[in-house]
């Protein structure tokens, strides 16, 4: 009798993808795996139990897959870690129980379970049919999340008060789209004839399901968290730090470091503001000069249109000067975020097969007239060559890395990093400079440094520095959180809004920006370092970006290897 192989750590890996296909089949949607078009996952605290017991009987295989002979090759090693990492802090949220009280603008699993419609496949009849079943389980999905909300008030673990009320009315929006009919039915409203009466039932019903969380959190839940603190204090903002961030990070340096970059970037700016306006009172005084008399974009139609020929325009130029990018590669698609979305753009990777491209997506909160300035480095940070390059080559390069590597491994803080640091290699090639592009990019970079300051400063209540000239001496608050990101944002009051949302909902995420971009670019020095003249960009951008996702530390040592 043959003796039978333990599995090596990427082998480890994809397993724990296809069992965690099965229990989610959300990422199975956005991996492209027909069989999840028609299910959603169980949300109750039996469903996240499961996600949990499946995480530790994987570690468990790890152990031995690493001590299998091969187990320590850089591909094999690079895997382990990643896996080891990612597993290792999502028990960590699981065991604290953050999974009981997850409510907020973004990132929740009613939100889940909406925004999957948008990436199923609909071309054809039986993709629709599956949609329609999807549906119809839209009940099952909404009672299990409010399962554990409720288990949550048992157990003395509310959620915050601001963003269950934000909650609350964005549930009211996807329940009434202000024709009398709901966004699941608009959506539905795209499929075939032959299907309408299966179609709009099931739409109805998930409508109603909706509608009934939206009361039941208006009701109940909202009052019974009313007096809940907004914040998380530095126990729970450690453990959320580092499930983004894929690192124990030292947050009071984190901090310190965010100022650091406050100061430089406003010196900065206020040299580009000059060439805009001369004399402007703050950089913020050019900004909203160029809202009224800078270059625009007119129509929602001609933004995405606009945006997919920025995208296309990047990609003829990079390819082949600082990328090698293949054909399948180079196809991304803008499109304009569905109603009730939070307010900042965002980007949905490929499926595997690449059938669904990656996707650009923004959100217009009801404008009609567009910025140029706000618009450029975004884009370049939400497409080419921010996510797009980066989560779109993993998915072209997952058969020599692992399928775990390439998706669900993903650490937020080393895509996002990538993303704002592709921002900023655009400005070093030469790419902005058109005054009003760059204080845009400036503006953006700056909003990046302010969601350091203030994502850490209000969750910790620190102390604002005696050099700020924004309240000194003081402790931080979401109040003081707001009103200081307004004035330094050229951003509008409901962004602003949504951001701070965003920040309670989310703690440690929004940090990883700059955080990430600071990683990618010691990476890089240490790699130009280590070759000297001998350093190749444009080949350490491929390797860099076909090694798949790592955490902050993590990612420094291996890009410094490259």
């Amino acid at each position: 009798m043959s003796e039978t192989k333990s599995p090596l750590p990427r082998e480890v890996a994809d397993a724990y993808v296809d069992a965690l296909i099965a229990l989610d089949p959300v990422t199975g949607t956005y991996l492209g795996v027909p069989e999840s078009s028609s299910r959603l996952p169980d949300y109750s605290p039996a469903g996240q139990e499961a996600l949990a017991e499946l995480a530790r009987t994987t570690l468990a295989e790890l152990d031995e897959a690493e001590r299998r002979p091969g187990g320590d090759s850089d591909v094999e090693r690079r895997c382990a870690r990643l896996l080891r990492e990612r597993l290792t802090a999502e028990l960590a949220v699981h065991e604290a129980e953050e999974g009981l009280r997850s409510v907020g603008n973004m990132d929740t699993p009613a939100h889940h379970v909406r925004e999957v419609f948008t990436v199923t496949p609909t071309g054809t009849d039986g993709d629709w049919t599956r949609i329609a079943e999807r549906l119809r389980a839209v009940p099952a999905a909404l009672a299990g999340y409010r399962e554990s909300l409720t288990l949550g008030l048992e157990r003395k673990l509310p959620a915050a008060p601001r963003p269950t009320a934000t909650f609350v009315g964005q549930l009211g929006e996807w329940a009434d789209t202000g024709e009398g009919r709901g966004w699941f039915e608009d959506f539905a409203a795209a499929g075939p004839e032959s299907l309408r009466a299966e179609l709009d039932e099931a739409a109805r019903t998930a409508t109603a399901a909706v509608a009934e969380l939206r009361d039941w959190m208006r009701d109940v839940y909202a009052p019974a968290v009313a007096d809940a603190p907004n914040t998380v204090g530095r126990e729970r903002y450690a453990r959320w730090a580092r499930y983004f961030n894929g690192t124990d990070l030292d947050l009071d340096e984190a901090y310190a470091y965010g100022w650091s970059e406050y100061h430089r970037l406003l010196a900065e700016m206020k040299r580009e503001a000059e060439k805009i306006l001369p004399g402007a009172e703050s950089p913020w005084a050019a900004l909203a000069h160029l809202d009224e008399h800078g270059r625009h974009i007119e129509g929602v139609d001609e933004v995405r249109d606009w945006l997919q020929g920025l995208m296309d325009r990047a990609i003829e130029e990079l390819d082949g000067t600082h990328f090698e990018l293949a054909e399948r590669v180079r196809r991304v698609e803008s499109r304009i975020a569905p109603p009730g979305s939070a307010a900042a753009p965002y980007y949905t990777s490929p499926s595997e097969d690449f059938s669904r491209p990656g996707r650009t997506w923004l959100p217009t909160m009801g404008q009609t007239r567009f910025p140029v300035y706000d618009l450029v480095s975004t884009w370049y940070h939400e497409g080419v060559p921010g996510h797009h390059l980066q989560l779109a080559q993993w998915a072209h390069v997952a058969g020599d890395l692992s399928r775990y590597q390439a998706s669900v491994g993903l650490v937020s803080a080393n895509a996002e990093g990538w993303a704002l640091y592709a921002e900023r290699l655009m400005d070093e090639l030469g790419f902005l400079t058109d005054a009003e592009e760059r204080l845009g990019y400036l503006d953006a970079q700056m909003m990046r440094a302010v969601r350091v300051i203030v994502d850490i400063g209000m969750h910790l209540e620190l102390e604002i520095p005696a050099e700020s000239p924004f309240h000194p001496g003081e402790r931080w608050t979401p109040e003081l959180a707001q009103e200081f990101f307004a004035a330094h944002s050229s951003r509008p009051a409901d962004f602003v809004e949504s951001e701070l949302t965003r920040y309670l909902t989310i703690p440690g995420q929004a940090i990883g920006y700059k955080l990430g971009e600071r990683a990618w670019l010691l990476g890089r020095e240490k790699a130009r370092a280590r070759h000297g003249d001998a350093f190749d960009l444009k080949a350490w951008h491929m390797a860099a970006l076909s090694q798949g996702s790592l955490g902050l530390d993590d990612l420094v040592d291996e890009l410094a290897r490259l």
